[in-house]
């Protein structure tokens, strides 16, 4: 049964920085099938980062729109892990935010870490 165990969330002021980590166990999963998503108070879940095969040129990474050039997404195979380091961090950012991963490319996430709170104050 495969798991995923997110870290690393706090409260933190505008401006500063956060460090998630994900922690996939029970099966590995390909770099492209792990991502990241984030659910504010009273807003469906959504989208931040993850990896997308690109054929000949590879494994690219890929933003939403409004984190763009502040958050950056990365993986460590060895440790079967995912990370997610948020710099300039808004007031609006402040989201439960949900490790995800799936067993094939441009297929619905269905495994889902419990979340972890990231609270920016302005």
């Amino acid at each position: 049964q495969a798991q995923l165990v997110e870290s690393g969330g706090g409260l933190v002021q505008a401006g500063g920085s956060l460090r998630l980590s994900c922690a996939a166990s029970g099966r590995t999963f390909s770099t492209y099938n792990m991502g990241w998503f984030r659910q504010a108070p009273g807003k469906d879940r959504n989208f931040v980062a993850g990896f997308r095969w690109s054929g000949i040129s590879g494994i690219s990474t890929t933003y939403a729109d409004s984190v763009k050039g502040r958050f950056t997404i990365s993986r460590d195979n060895a440790e079967n892990a995912v990370y997610l380091q948020m710099n300039s961090l808004k007031p609006e950012d402040t989201a439960v935010y949900y490790c995800a991963a799936r067993n094939y490319d441009s297929t619905p996430y269905t495994y889902w870490g419990q979340g972890t709170q990231v609270t920016v104050s302005s």
